[in-house]
């Protein structure tokens, strides 16, 4: 089925839910982690939609996207500016928040000729989950 521009703008019941769920979590989830969440009330509910919706909130800017190597792609509706680290073991992603940001971008800005878009920086480290283990 096609969908029409007003229906892919639409916060249908599936997306409202997806959205509501990654909002609910101070975690980064994946989509997998998601959708098994999202299967205890929503049993009929696909991994394909859950995977379509979560593309559609980035896309609109609800959500963040969290790319990094070797890892499936997290998720994060916490919008405001913060920085990431990640677990080296576990591969558990969690919050920095940090006090003063440091000025990449006037530096950045003087090394060439772009118009930067987006600055990520992002931290690896052991979580405490796994630090216990050691």
């Amino acid at each position: 089925m096609v969908q029409t521009g007003a229906e892919k703008g639409r916060m249908t019941r599936q997306r409202r839910a997806v959205y509501e769920a990654l909002m609910g979590t101070h975690e980064h989830p994946t989509a997998d982690q998601l959708y098994h969440q999202l299967c205890e009330s929503m049993p009929r509910i696909s991994l394909a939609t859950v995977y379509r919706n979560l593309e559609r909130l980035a896309e609109e800017g609800k959500i963040r996207v969290i790319e990094l190597p070797g890892l499936p792609r997290r998720y994060d509706a916490d919008l405001s500016s913060h920085y990431h680290v990640r677990c080296v073991h576990c591969g558990r992603i969690g919050d920095i928040e940090l006090d003063r940001v440091p000025s990449l971008a006037s530096v950045a800005h003087r090394t060439g000729t772009y118009k930067l878009l987006e600055m990520r920086l992002e931290f690896d480290g052991v979580c405490e989950e796994c630090a216990k283990k050691s």
